[in-house]
């Protein structure tokens, strides 16, 4: 059997790193590429043949049934279990385990929400299914892997440690990390303790580990993003815009731009390097768009110059405004004549007068 039939998507996290974009959204539903995040995660779990999928929900529950409602628009069975209190990842991983109909030794898909990966996922059942795993882990290299938690493996892609976030060149044996995606041996889901919060990462499997079950390790190094921050959530939508990130659920034809029906461009405006324009947003005369995106009814005025930002619903940015690397919260409003670089974050609703921030290239 190479299909997982059932996955679990972790989408209860309140997104602190994001803000302001999560303070109305939680962070699987703030748009990527013109459509909820989360979206590209569950049209990517259809086409690997997942067909019930259920979400773990915790932070702004109420948003995702009236959005996704069965799933039958998306040709799945979606269920919903909210978390009362946080549980964290293997918590909520039990939470959620009675909705399951997996027999005990079937395999059952689960994702961390804020994950963009072009991961094979049919690939990782096929890998859990001939090694007879418990748990199978989607590993990932990285270049500075002191953020991740690390996971070494023997020659034949057996897990023999879990090592999280290293600091001393002594401690980084690997440069392989944990990437977010995991298929979990049913039974094995209802030997985590319920009612507490649990880390899978730093209780579970090492746990299991210690307890001698077979954890299993696949290194998928094919496009891989963790969009926890801002300027990580910008990239990865313009990614996918590109093409670069793999998604069924882009809402038109890859290339250097995504333009919503009812948006409106003026002719002369440049929007490049996977830029989205969402549903209602005015992009004005001559305005350079570049790698951003620009959430429904917000405004562009003309002349404005944005990069590799983010311009919340309904916000407005002045003409000859340059934002570059910022993020502009749901209804702020940003005068003419400003500039705005380099991770600066304005509040939702927030104000700025005209010309009242510079930063200058002496500074």
């Amino acid at each position: 059997m190479t299909e997982a039939k059932e996955a679990i998507l972790l989408v209860g996290g309140k997104g602190t790193r994001l803000r302001p974009l999560t303070v109305h959204t939680p962070k699987p539903m703030v748009p990527a590429a013109g459509v909820p995040f989360l979206t590209h995660q569950l049209a990517r779990a259809r086409a690997a043949g997942v067909e019930h999928i259920v979400l773990a929900t915790s932070y702004l529950a109420e948003v995702f049934e009236p959005y996704f409602g069965d799933g039958s628009s998306l040709g799945l069975h979606i269920e919903y279990v909210t978390e009362q209190e946080p549980l964290g990842t293997g918590g909520a991983i039990r939470n959620v385990a009675p909705k399951l109909s997996s027999g005990p030794d079937e395999p059952v898909l689960i994702f961390n929400g804020d994950i963009l990966t072009g991961l094979d996922i049919r690939a990782l059942v096929t890998s859990h299914t001939v090694s007879g795993a418990d748990v199978s882990l989607h590993l990932t290299r990285v270049e500075d892997p002191r953020a991740f938690g690390l996971v070494p493996t023997d020659a034949t892609g057996r897990v023999t440690a879990f090592l999280e976030k290293p600091q001393t060149p002594e401690e980084i044996v690997t440069d392989q990390i944990n990437a977010g995606a995991y298929i979990f041996r049913r039974s094995v889901i209802d030997t985590i303790p319920s009612g507490r919060p649990v880390s899978v990462e730093r209780e579970t499997f090492p746990g299991l580990l210690a307890s001698g079950a077979h954890l299993q390790g696949m290194v998928d190094s094919t496009y891989w993003l963790d969009l926890g921050t801002p300027a990580a959530f910008v990239r990865g939508s313009a990614d996918l815009v590109l093409g670069r990130a793999p998604s069924p659920a882009v809402p038109g034809r890859c290339g250097d731009r995504l333009v919503l029906p009812t948006a409106s461009v003026a002719p002369d405006a440049k929007l490049t390097g996977g830029t989205v324009v969402g549903a209602g947003a005015v992009i004005g005369a001559g305005a350079r768009v570049d790698g951003s995106t620009i959430l429904e009814n917000a405004t562009v005025e003309p002349n404005a110059v944005i990069t590799d930002s983010l311009v919340g619903a309904g916000a407005r940015i002045g003409s000859r405004t340059v934002l570059a690397g910022a993020v502009i919260g749901d209804g702020a409003r940003v005068g003419a004549d400003n500039e705005l670089r380099d991770g600066i974050r304005i509040w939702c609703g927030s104000t700025l007068p005209d010309g009242s921030v510079r930063f200058s290239s002496d500074q």
